[in-house]
C-alpha cells in the first residue's frame, strides 16, 4: 500500500478514536451531544479531517475500495461550506452509526 494512502488511514482512524474519546467516561446521549458546543465542533472536525483524507485518498487512487466515499466527501463538504445548515442529528447519525463501521474497515484495511 501507498505510504501516503496509509497515512491518510491513520489520520482517519486517529479520528475516528479521538471522536470515540470524547465519550470514554460518559455515554454517548444525543441530549447531551446537543447541549455540548465544544464537543459539537471538535466532533465536526474531526468528521472534516475523515473527509479530507478520504479525498485525498481517492485523488492518489480513484479505484481505492472504501464503503460510502462519496457521502464521507460530501459531508466534509457540507459541513466546510454549509456550516450553517448542518443538522445535529446527521452529524449524530453518523457518529452512532457510520463511524464504528469506517472504523472497522479502515483496521482491516491497515491491517
Amino acid at each position: 500500500m501507498d505510504n501516503d494512502i496509509k497515512t491518510w488511514l491513520y489520520d482517519i482512524l486517529q479520528s475516528i478514536n479521538e471522536i470515540d474519546s470524547y465519550y470514554t467516561d460518559k455515554p454517548k446521549k444525543f441530549a447531551e451531544y446537543l447541549l455540548d458546543l465544544r464537543t459539537k465542533r471538535a466532533v465536526e472536525r474531526n468528521i472534516e479531517i475523515i473527509g479530507e483524507a478520504v479525498n485525498r485518498i481517492l485523488k492518489k487512487d480513484k479505484q481505492f475500495k472504501l464503503d460510502n466515499t462519496q457521502k464521507i466527501i460530501g459531508t466534509r463538504n457540507r459541513i466546510i461550506h454549509g456550516y450553517d445548515k448542518i443538522s445535529d442529528d446527521l452529524i449524530w447519525s453518523i457518529v452512532i452509526n457510520n463511524l464504528p463501521k469506517l472504523k472497522e474497515e479502515v483496521q482491516g484495511l491497515l491491517s
